[in-house]
């Protein structure tokens, strides 16, 4: 066998056997006999393959990650650092994504991608902002939250637990609207928050507490 078709049959064995999201094999050589070989390749597995590949989970290195991100996984979040000042918390892959946007296009850089999922759970929000108030580069803390699976009363409990446990030490600013919307509005008004419904007006104001801390 040759070593492109080997190459191939390699990568179908892998596609099938454990679905990653790339595979690449690179550094390529001829040997003294003229055989073809691969000194180094790339294999990503996809996060969602590892509950059913446990010998494949117990080959991460966590070392090599960063430790926020390592939290994140263990606590069921989505997690990603980056660079910018506004801490973002949101329930939906699709809402980050137009809520880091809105931060740029108004003037902020977002430190975090992160997505609390679709789960009603008080105890995921107060992980995730234990999370985010973990980075020194995050000046303010945006709550974006479009209530549907996720209901408003279990974020606005999940914040209230979670401040009263670590207390901010910088501005928060929140956005929520959907289900139980009124009743969410309610247990930040008791605790001494106030809600937005208006996207845009709450990254602004975001952006705005970031510049001034």
């Amino acid at each position: 066998m040759n070593f492109s078709a080997a190459n191939i049959l390699g990568a179908g064995i892998a596609l099938t056997h454990c679905s990653p999201s790339d595979k690449s094999t690179k550094t390529i050589l001829t040997t003294r006999d003229g055989a073809l070989a691969a000194l180094d390749a790339k294999i990503a597995i996809d996060d969602n393959e590892l509950e059913r590949h446990p010998e494949l989970a117990a080959l991460r290195d966590t070392s090599a990650e960063a430790p926020s991100e390592v939290a994140a996984r263990e606590a069921g979040l989505t997690f990603i650092k980056l660079e910018g000042s506004v801490g973002c918390c949101v329930n939906g892959a699709g809402l980050a994504m137009a809520t880091m946007d809105l931060v740029k296009y108004y003037g902020g850089e977002p430190a975090n991608f992160l997505d609390i999922g679709g789960s009603s759970d008080p105890q995921k929000v107060v992980r995730a902002l234990r999370i985010i108030t973990a980075d020194p580069s995050v000046r303010a803390i945006l709550f974006n939250i479009f209530g549907g699976i996720t209901r408003g009363d279990d974020v606005a409990n999940g914040i209230v637990q979670a401040t009263r446990q670590f207390p901010l030490k910088v501005p928060l600013v929140i956005r929520l609207t959907g289900t139980n919307e009124a009743l969410a509005i309610e247990i930040l008004t008791k605790a001494g928050f106030s809600a937005l419904t208006d996207m845009d007006e709450a990254v602004k104001q975001a952006v705005t507490k970031a510049r001034a801390a």
